[in-house]
């Protein structure tokens, strides 16, 4: 009969062991490498749709998801009919996702401002949005309204003029009926049928149907990270989005059936999924293991969980809190729970994490579905240095500036002095010039004073 511990799917690391720096660098190291033979394909699949545009997409979808289309746009009747084939049941819940997500996003929306100093300096930033942005959807069923919504949400807040989406149709020439009812409730104004790199070079380059963009959001697989790597600089890209990452600190205080049904929630959607439980209570790890085993076996998707736990599943026993804390903040996780007496100050110590579920009460799948912070994180550690989907994206600044002559009097002698220091004295020139016309001008209207006394 095998033991308990042969059928639990997530290996066991300890802090006080030897190997255990070597082991947990390995845990963190986790950011994906392109792929030079996915590279190669994409180059060429961009170079055809920049040269045949429409065919090149008509082609692409015919080949990839044996739908012959006329024409690439979804037409206001069929998103009318995609939104009325979804339960109402469905569309109150995906209606209200859209409004709390919305909520969320109006709170802070940066705005234009300006200074003014004394000697006549005017400066300041106008914040204006994108005038275009294109939301990339992968394919498959497994695409969902919650994605959709919490990708065009934001730039739909700051009233981008238009929010065009790209999604491969199913063999019948829709498109999902939910995916479209997200589009319409999260505010994307044009909806086209095509997939993959082909949709990205699309967004990017233009077609005789779809519009060219300043950006391009949405993750996919890795031909469609390769496409947007390849296309960046012609527009704006978001980051690349790697496996989902769920991080877990547990304490005494913590249920292990809960943890459990949190791991196996974000273990199912994906078996690239990557799962961290971090806690100083043996018990509960040793429980929460029994759990996730017993709670599995029931699960639709087991097959993929039981994938996702047993090759990217860790449990790590650590002395105490503190560090935990410390070694969450190392692997800067997308999705941080702090099942602990005390989340709120915990939370705190706090140092990378994109997002932070506090309590006991608060399931990821809150976050996923409604609660309002955006589910678009960074994973592959950028919680380091990026940050959670937002309005900001979707804004670009432009500074301005304007001296008068006393203000160019009263800096103008700093200027030449730090062009001479970078030895780029025409910069200097630039600005004596103007300096001797000010000293001119300003002999001229003293030697007028003195002829008048």
């Amino acid at each position: 009969m095998a033991s308990k511990a042969s059928t639990r799917l997530l290996r066991v690391l300890k802090t006080d062991d030897p190997d255990f720096r070597t082991e947990w660098a390995a845990v963190c190291s986790r950011s994906p490498r392109p792929d030079a033979d996915v590279d190669c394909e994409v180059h060429a699949v961009i170079a055809r749709v920049r040269e045949a545009g429409d065919r090149e997409l008509l082609d692409a979808v015919e080949a990839n998801q044996q739908a012959c289309l006329t024409r690439l746009e979804v037409t206001r009747d069929e998103w009318d009919a995609g939104c009325e084939a979804v339960d109402p049941t469905d569309r109150a819940a995906i209606g209200k996702a859209a409004m709390r997500i919305r909520d969320f996003h109006r709170k802070r929306i940066p705005s234009s401002w300006e200074m003014r100093e004394e000697g006549g300096a005017y400066m300041g930033q106008r914040v204006r949005p994108l005038s275009r942005v294109g939301l990339f959807v992968p394919g498959g069923e497994d695409v969902n309204p919650s994605s959709v919504i919490m990708h065009a949400v934001p730039p739909s807040v700051v009233e981008v003029p238009e929010i065009v989406m790209t999604a491969p149709p199913r063999p019948d020439g829709t498109v999902r009926p939910e995916v479209l009812m997200g589009a319409r409730v999260a505010g994307v104004h044009r909806v086209f049928k095509v997939g993959g790199a082909h949709a990205i070079a699309a967004l990017a380059y233009g077609t005789e149907s779809i519009p060219r963009v300043d950006k391009i959001i949405g993750s996919g697989d890795a031909h469609a990270a390769a496409a947007k790597r390849l296309v960046h600089g012609a527009v704006a890209v978001d980051a690349d989005s790697g496996p989902s990452e769920l991080c877990t600190v547990a304490d005494k205080t913590a249920t292990p059936a809960w943890l459990a049904a949190d791991i196996v929630a974000h273990a199912e959607s994906d078996e690239s999924a990557q799962v961290v439980l971090i806690t100083h209570y043996k018990g509960i790890a040793s429980r929460t293991q029994d759990q996730i085993s017993k709670q599995i076996k029931s699960l639709g998707r087991s097959k993929i969980a039981r994938r996702a736990l047993s090759t990217r599943g860790v449990v790590v026993l650590t002395k105490n809190l503190a560090e935990s804390l410390v070694l969450a903040d190392q692997y800067a996780p997308e999705h941080l729970v702090l099942a602990v007496e005390n989340p709120e100050a915990t939370a705190k110590s706090v140092l990378n994490a994109g997002s932070i579920l506090l309590g006991h009460y608060t399931p990821v799948s809150v976050g996923t579905y409604l609660a309002g912070p955006n589910h678009v994180l960074p994973t592959g550690g950028a919680a380091r240095f990026f940050s959670p989907l937002g309005v900001e994206d979707f804004l670009k600044r432009t500074s301005f500036i304007k001296f008068e002559p006393p203000k160019l009097r009263e800096l103008g002698a700093e200027v030449i002095r730090l062009s001479q220091v970078e030895q780029l004295t025409g910069h200097g020139t630039s600005v004596d010039l103007r300096l001797q016309k000010i000293r001119r001008a300003r002999r001229e209207r003293e030697a007028a004073r003195e002829a008048e006394l």
